[in-house]
């Protein structure tokens, strides 16, 4: 992804990008709202690469946090599957 759109994600900023992520969660929210898998699927894939730019412009290794915060089991009750309650 930084290969990719790295430099324009620079040129546009942290702040910018920030609101584009923001963008397409409302609109995979939109899809899920409307039951569209088709459009759904797509929104993830963008969300994901939202994320990912964001992730690069922050320095931030998203893979690396991503397994620590979760590894094979939940970081709050130790366990995998997970037996937290449910919210």
């Amino acid at each position: 992804m930084n290969q990719l759109y790295g430099e324009r994600d620079r040129i546009r900023g942290q702040e910018k990008t920030l609101i584009w992520l923001q963008t397409e969660m409302g609109e995979l929210f939109e899809a899920y709202l409307k039951n569209n898998m088709n459009v759904l699927e797509e929104e993830v894939a963008d969300v994901f690469a939202w994320l990912c730019s964001v992730c690069n412009l922050f320095g931030i290794d998203l893979e690396k946090v991503a397994w620590e915060k979760y590894p094979s089991i939940c970081p709050k009750c130790q366990k995998s599957p997970c037996e937290c309650s449910l919210r």
